[in-house]
């Protein structure tokens, strides 16, 4: 027994290499009061995600100093959220260079110019809020009536296109419908507003993938003739992929708008930088779930490129990302 109990604690107190060469893990110090640079700075020394998020607002930092093209993506829900507004001040001020999201992301950013949207909870009933004609979007609420107020913003617009292209034989693709929606609208707390007054690309590869296809639907039966020319748009944005110098893509989320961007800089051998924001895991062979190591292998991201994914929330963790990559102290 003994001699189990000396195996025992040998293995239990198995010894160390005599030397680690690697960061010491500490946190921030509150004692020494609160400085947002040195907050954020500590997340490198904590470990865990938060470590990754250092490493994002480091690669973002110097994604912005080589002046890359800063593609940037997102979902429609991040739109849904407060998030947009954190959006809007980095298009107004010129900070991003190519924009992708989906039809979600579109639409409501216009719609919260006109309506506001309201906070609930993720355990309101379904049921209940259908009733009232009220549409959850996590524990975000959007009154129905709002979609009915857009519709009524987009149908003349729509008119006024499908005018344009009977009169000239050229379809719209959707960036250039999306830049119409930021003119029209005319509100400086749209981020679309900004896009199109700074020239800044908006893609939307599945445009149709909403309200705004609802009622393009529907005004097909008025006016059959309309069309929206995808395959333009593809063009449009790699050709631009394949004329910048340096690119580095910021995803928040993942799906079409990940892959899109991702796929973009297949165009040239790569991307220089990517920051990769979301929950979704690589176990299913999903590219919403991929790290930039997979789109290595495809040729999306280049093999020396500085990269990172953040796992989190994004209306957690962006906020803090632009405060420590773009806000100037």
């Amino acid at each position: 027994m003994a001699d189990k109990v000396t195996r025992a604690k040998e293995n239990t107190f198995h010894k160390s290499v005599k030397s680690v060469d690697l960061p010491q893990v500490h946190g921030y110090d509150f004692e020494q009061g609160f400085d947002i640079g040195k907050f954020l700075a500590a997340y490198g020394s904590t470990g865990y995600q938060a470590t990754h998020l250092a490493q994002a607002i480091a690669i973002i930092k110097e994604m912005r100093e080589k002046r890359c093209t800063i593609y940037f993506g997102y979902t429609s829900n991040m739109v849904s959220s407060g998030l947009r507004d954190v959006f809007c001040y980095l298009v107004k001020h010129k900070m991003v260079d190519v924009i992708v999201t989906t039809a979600g992301g579109v639409e409501e950013d216009i719609i919260k110019c006109i309506a506001p949207f309201y906070l609930t909870s993720f355990e309101a009933s379904g049921k209940d809020l259908r009733a009232k004609g009220l549409n959850r979007i996590g524990n975000v609420l959007v009154p129905n009536t709002h979609y009915i107020k857009f519709e009524e913003f987009l149908i003349p617009l729509l008119h006024k296109v499908a005018d344009e292209e009977k009169a000239t034989g050229v379809s719209i693709t959707p960036s250039e419908l999306i830049e119409r929606l930021g003119r029209e609208i005319g509100d400086d707390r749209s981020i679309y507003y900004w896009a199109a007054k700074h020239n800044i690309p908006v893609f939307c590869p599945a445009l149709v993938d909403g309200s705004i296809g609802d009622m393009i639907y529907f005004f097909l039966y008025k006016r059959p003739e309309f069309t929206l020319d995808t395959a333009r748009d593809v063009k449009k944005l790699n050709d631009i992929t394949m004329e910048a110098k340096k690119t580095g893509l910021i995803i928040l989320g993942s799906g079409i708008v990940k892959h899109h961007i991702c796929n973009s800089n297949m165009m040239r051998n790569g991307a220089d930088y990517a920051v990769y924001l979301n929950n979704a895991q690589e176990f299913d062979g999903s590219d919403a779930g991929a790290r930039p190591d997979e789109a290595v292998s495809w040729g999306k991201i280049l093999p020396k490129a500085k990269t990172v994914k953040v796992f989190g929330d994004a209306t957690i963790l962006f906020p803090l990302i632009v405060a420590g990559a773009f806000m100037e102290r």
